[in-house]
């Protein structure tokens, strides 16, 4: 049974992601932590979703099956859930959330003794223990050796602390007028309080989570719901978060919703001018458009590119000794202050930069034009390794030599071909996806 995918294991809740599943992941989970136990202790946190109720149980109970406690925190940030397992010495953190997406799936994240995401050897190595029938049966305990669970609730302010200590202390937010959308999932405490307490005037919207209506119509998923408000109240900047608090979309004052590219682009360059930019280098992902390297390497950043998700992010700036770096769909990456993406932490640095700079959101948040891009995605009957479809490279040696960069690559969930074309010129950008999509209907 194939569990892992690009971050964690997700599906939906009930049906792939059943009590049954997920107790017998806690276990593989619990047996794999216990070889480097030095506490004995599991965090584990969740969103708003009604499932997370019988995730939370199932893993409760596979975990302290193989002798490990477990603390239970309730609805939290997944980045605060990083931060507070190597706070609280913990030899692991478990987050229940499937991020962005709607109410009917949930997912389960896993953090090591140090709050970093797992890495690809990690997650087969707990995957070999759930498939392996003996080990299982054999590794549980009994006696005094079960584990126990206690359920915490006062360790919000611990995390509240740790993100407003990011803030620089010469500034408030006093006079700054902000919306805030929680999507009614994790941050719905957490994100108000921490903007109230640092003086913001905060009008917050969807922060009545019931179980069923997170990331519904709202957060960082549908940024356009609170440009409206934005426009309403003259706000000075909307913050959208989405269900686990790990994405933001930044909405400027006049409504306008800020694109990823260039939120990284000026926050890079305000690092850098705050000499606060190690590496002297940025990470995106191989999504992130070229105008934003041509930005960066004119401020002399280096832009260096990741496969797509956060955890990949961080793998490259961990390699290159980085501390930014961020995805084009709101992962922002403060390694310095967060060890994941943090959309409260990231909103802290985004209304830094706009009180230092003196201007207006839509002003500091658009430091360059976007290149003209296009993504196509198509369905394929198979999916045929692309170095083996014959005359493709043919095809693409004529578009690259027009300086079109491309990035063509299969779906990891679905039997689709994702095609991406960007170029200075959008006619000859156009020109070749109709080429390209003329190309693998035929072949695919």
């Amino acid at each position: 049974m194939k569990l892992f995918g690009t971050d964690g294991v997700r599906g939906k809740a009930g049906d792939f992601l059943d009590a049954i599943t997920v107790l017998k992941l806690a276990k593989a989970a619990g047996i794999y932590f216990r070889k480097h136990s030095t506490t004995k202790k599991i965090l584990v946190g969740k969103d708003t979703r009604r499932s997370g109720y019988m995730i939370e149980n199932a893993l409760v109970s596979g975990l302290t099956a193989v002798g490990y406690d477990v603390i239970q925190i309730g609805p939290m940030p997944t980045p605060a859930i990083a931060y507070l397992t190597e706070s609280m010495r913990c030899d692991a953190g478990i987050m229940i959330s499937a991020s962005h997406n709607p109410y009917e799936d949930n997912g389960i994240k896993f953090f090591d003794n140090h709050g970093d995401k797992l890495n690809t050897d990690c997650e087969e190595a707990i995957e070999a223990i759930f498939n392996d029938s003996e080990l299982m049966q054999t590794e549980q305990v009994t006696g005094r050796n079960i584990g126990a669970s206690k359920r915490i609730d006062d360790v919000i302010g611990r995390y509240i602390v740790s993100i407003k200590s990011s803030f620089p202390r010469d500034l408030n937010l006093s006079g700054m007028r902000i919306v805030l959308d929680c999507a009614n999932g994790a941050a719905y405490k957490v994100g108000p309080t921490i903007l109230q307490e640092l003086g913001a005037d905060v009008i917050v919207v969807n922060n009545k989570p019931d179980g069923f209506n997170i990331n519904e119509d709202c957060g960082a998923m549908h940024p356009e719901y609170i440009g409206k408000i934005v426009r309403e109240y003259r706000a000075d900047i909307g913050l959208a978060l989405d269900g686990d608090a790990d994405r933001l979309v930044i909405i400027d004052e006049k409504g306008e919703v800020v694109d990823g590219d260039k939120l990284i682009g000026a926050l890079c360059n305000y690092l850098n001018e705050q000499k606060l930019l190690k590496g002297n280098g940025c990470v995106a992902t191989v999504m992130s458009n070229k105008a934003l390297e041509d930005y960066l390497s004119s401020k002399g950043i280096e832009l260096f590119r990741s496969n797509v998700g956060d955890k990949y992010v961080l793998e490259v700036m961990k390699e290159k000794g980085i501390n930014f770096g961020g995805e084009q769909s709101g992962h922002i990456i403060f390694s310095d202050t967060a060890k994941t993406g943090d959309g409260l932490a990231s909103s802290l640095q985004v209304l830094a930069l706009i009180l230092k700079s003196g201007k207006k959101a839509s002003e500091v948040l658009n430091p360059f034009e976007l290149y003209p891009q296009i993504l196509h995605n198509m369905k394929v009957t198979e999916k045929i390794p692309l170095d083996k479809i014959k005359g493709l490279e043919e095809i693409l040696k004529p578009i690259r030599e027009k300086g079109i960069r491309d990035l063509i690559r299969y779906s990891g969930t679905e039997n689709k071909i994702r095609l991406l074309l960007e170029g200075k010129n959008k006619k000859e950008v156009e020109d070749a996806m109709e080429t390209l999509k003329s190309f693998f209907k035929k072949v695919l």
